[in-house]
This record gives structure tokens, sequence and C-alpha cells, in this order.
């Protein structure tokens, strides 16, 4: 990443990652409970989703009711089916994207999720200075950071574990946060705009974020193949990235999608300082700390850009926004740390953080 309107020098990674790899669309993975077995059902045939205990309902009503909000049926669900957003799945129409009855049941999902979060975030901040006040200054204690944890004492199939996960987002990089900029207005459109250009590699596609990221697992020996890694993926890393899908979809949640936009760019530097020190002491590869090493000074610049005139601008212009700014930045640190303890509780007792470990790199 580089500070807005300044395209990168660094050299090319040695290890590059084929855009064509990268592309194709993916394969339908296997559910995970009554609800995703619905979608799949219904985006293998082409009809609406039912579930099973629900036979009478194409909505599934009852079975999200049932459904824990944050479990891996209901995320994995949600997951297929705001995919169909981005890039679909082989085999499947691109006109499910609008099914009304696949948008019913999200709906439902949906509200489901968001409920579960705002009641664990019913004594959260409301205002813009107290949610992201104590993000600027790092902790002296940083034995619950998996970065620092991944700095001082990660392995190599820790690192690895971690881009695989990371993958389902990063591949993705900046496309949910773009669906906001027809949303705002003046000085916030323009920010976000200049933040997102760098996102996208600032005119050259071998900068792209998700090339580069592309290019990290190619490092790794990992197939950099867009969704390649979803079937591995648990609840806790799905619901990080419905989260931005979610917010991004809704115009409804504009000012959310900014806080979780900002507070990912507030968080960004040290941590990406902190992973390019694991990927060098770790001998990751050239392609892995140059993806971390590009974030450090660049998300430095777009942390005050994006809290001086994204945040500054849509709250000058939409004022009574400013509770959805900081709910969205309190969600995102509420999912991240209940990812962070997936990641820790498991590596702790020497298992792996997905749900079938990774093949040796060869």
């Amino acid at each position: 990443m580089t500070p807005p309107g300044r395209l990168s020098t660094a050299p090319p990674p040695v290890r590059r990652a084929s855009a064509e790899a990268i592309g194709p669309r993916p394969p339908l993975v296997e559910e995970r409970g009554e609800l995703s077995a619905a979608v799949t059902r219904a985006l293998r045939s082409g009809g609406p989703p039912v579930a099973a205990s629900d036979s009478a309902s194409a909505s599934g009503s009852d079975s999200v009711q049932r459904a824990d909000p944050y479990g891996e049926d209901l995320q994995l669900a949600l997951y297929l089916l705001y995919e169909l957003h981005y890039r679909g799945f082989d085999g499947v129409d691109d006109e499910r994207e609008w099914d009304p009855e696949l948008l019913r049941l999200r709906r439902a999902m949906e509200a489901r999720f968001l409920d579960a979060l705002r009641a664990d975030l019913s004594e959260g901040p409301r205002s813009v200075e107290d949610a992201f006040a104590p993000l600027l200054v790092e902790p002296a204690d940083l034995s619950g950071s998996l970065s620092h944890h991944l700095r001082t004492q990660g392995e190599l199939w820790q690192l690895r574990e971690y881009a695989a996960l990371r993958s389902l987002y990063h591949l993705k990089e900046a496309d949910p946060h773009a669906w906001v900029i027809p949303r705002l207005t003046g000085r916030a459109k323009a920010a976000m705009v200049a933040i997102e250009y760098d996102e996208f590699g600032a005119g050259r596609a071998d900068r792209i974020h998700a090339q580069l990221f592309a290019d990290l697992m190619a490092d790794f020996g990992l197939d950099p193949t867009y969704g390649r890694y979803l079937d591995r993926a648990p609840a806790c890393l799905l619901a990080t990235v419905n989260l931005m899908s979610l917010l991004g979809l809704h115009r409804a949640l504009r000012g959310a999608l900014v806080g979780h936009f900002a507070c990912v760019e507030v968080t960004s530097s040290p941590g990406s300082r902190r992973l390019a020190q694991a990927m060098r002491r770790c001998a990751a590869g050239p392609a892995a700390e140059h993806f971390y090493a590009e974030h450090v000074e660049a998300d430095a610049v777009h942390e005050q850009v994006v809290r001086h005139e994204v945040i500054g601008g849509l709250l000058a212009a939409e004022p009574d926004l400013e509770a959805d700014v900081a709910f969205g930045c309190a969600a995102t640190l509420l999912l991240e740390d209940r990812l962070a303890h997936h990641i820790r509780e498991r590596w702790n007792h020497g298992r792996s953080a997905l749900r079938s470990p990774l093949p040796p790199q060869k």
C-alpha cells in the first residue's frame, strides 16, 4: 500500500502468482448445517432455499432463529450468499444474485447476526472519540496480540495457516469498502477514493493488494486461487469477512462501514510491522515480507486521512451517523478478538486453527 497518489517504487516480489490463478469462480463447498445445506441445494438446483425443518417456508425463518449467530452453519450460509455479489460460484447462474427467495433468507440471517453484535456491544462506544481513542496508543502489554505472538515466537506453519485464513479477505481486499463510495459526498468521498486507489494498485495491476497477497501465498506454497480455503475456514474467520459484506451492501449501514474501514486502517500499521518482522524472522520469502512491509508506512498515512477526512467529512454532512461509525469500529474489534482467541487457543494446544490442516509445504 502506498500513500494516496504515490506509486510504489518497491521491486516486484521474486515469486509471482498468476492473475489467472486468482480469477476463476470457486466451487461450492460442503454445508455445515441446515441453513448452509438449504443455500447450497438452492444454488446447485436453481430452486428456492428450503431448510429441512422449514419445508413450508423458503425463508427458513425457524432454522435462522435456532441457529448460533456466530456459528458455522449461519456464517457459511451468509458467506455463500454474499459471494454472489462478488464472483459467484462455478455452475451457479449470475441471476441468482438478486433471487428474491435467497435475499429473503439472507435478510433473516443478517438480522440474527446484527442482533447478536448489537447485544454484545450494548455497553460499547457511542462516539467516535470513545471508539477510536484507545486504538491510537499501542498497549504496553501485547501478550494477547496475535501479530505479537507471530513476531516473537510464531513458527512457519503458523504463518502459513494465518495466510490461508486471511486469504478469504485479502484476495478481495478493498472490494467491500468500495460499495460505500456512491453513498458518500464531498470530503468523505474524495478521501475514500484516494485510499481505495492505492488499495487497487494506484493504476498498476501488479500492485493491486489482492495480487500482492497472492504473491505472499506463493511464497508459502499455498494455492492463491480465489476462495480456495473457504472449506477450511472456521466460523470466526467467516464472520470477519461477512461483517464487511453486510455493512457494504446496505446503504443504511454506511456509517458502520466507514467505522469498520477506519478501524482496519488505524490498527493496520503497527500490526503490519510486527507481521513483516515475523515473515523476516521465519524466512517466509520476499513477497511474504513485502506485503506487510508495504502496509506499514502507507497505512499510517491512510489512518490520518480516514479519521480526519473520511469520518470527518461524513459526520460533517451526516452527524447523526456517529453512533453507527462507533458501532462499526467496535463490531470489527469484537470479531477480530474472537478470531484471535480461536487461533491462539488452537495453537497453544498444538492444533491447527483451520477446520482441517494444510498439507506440508513442498
